[in-house]
């Protein structure tokens, strides 16, 4: 059976997206498995607990990204291991690469799994890197990380980082950091850009 998991960190995002990529795949709408929690914490995530018990020998699960699914390498690990000793396959439709139950003791499939893991977790901790950092610039040569009168230009990079935070692995959380701009700000200026679109 094919089944489905996708998440996003915060309510505020939006999860259509996955939810397409894995109909595509051939999942059915009730074989989906959603939720809208951060992924570093593993203890409130309802729904990725209610999948791994759910699932049978011979079944096949899709994510979109391996950062869907977990948000370190030892989650990573911890999660694709316990499911591919019971037989189950899973599939990372971005990477366009599946680890088969079959072969789970093949040396360079599980290379391959933990390299890939390795830099998912490398590209979040340096966009997080990045993000200290240019604070860090920004408040020594005087400019004010407060959260009132945000410059137009941060608000218009921080709408386009939002649209675009799927593919970049990026959260709500990491894009307020990087442009200054408060997450409620965010939310409220693209709510007021989709709306303006649709009207």
């Amino acid at each position: 059976m094919k089944l489905g998991y996708a998440r996003v960190s915060t309510i505020g995002q939006d999860l259509e997206t996955q939810i397409e990529r894995l109909e595509l795949a051939g999942v059915k709408k009730d074989q989906l498995f959603i939720e809208k929690v951060t992924g570093t914490k593993m203890a409130a995530r309802e729904q990725i607990k209610a999948l791994q018990k759910h699932v049978r020998p011979g079944d096949h699960i899709y994510v979109t990204k391996i950062d869907r699914l977990a948000r370190s390498i030892l989650d990573l690990n911890k999660i694709v291991s316990e499911l591919m000793e019971k037989g189950i396959s899973i599939t990372f439709i971005d990477h366009n690469m599946t680890f088969n139950a079959d072969a789970k003791d093949d040396p360079f499939q599980m290379l391959l799994f933990n390299t890939l893991g390795s830099f998912a977790q490398f590209e979040r901790d340096m966009i997080v890197s990045r993000t200290g950092e240019g604070r860090k610039r920004a408040m020594k040569n005087g400019k004010k990380m407060g959260r009132k009168g945000q410059p137009e230009q941060n608000v218009k990079q921080a709408i386009k980082l939002f649209e675009t935070r799927e593919d970049k692995g990026m959260t709500i959380s990491d894009i307020s950091k990087l442009t200054g701009v408060p997450r409620s700000t965010i939310y409220a200026e693209y709510k007021k850009m989709k709306e303006a679109l649709i009207n």
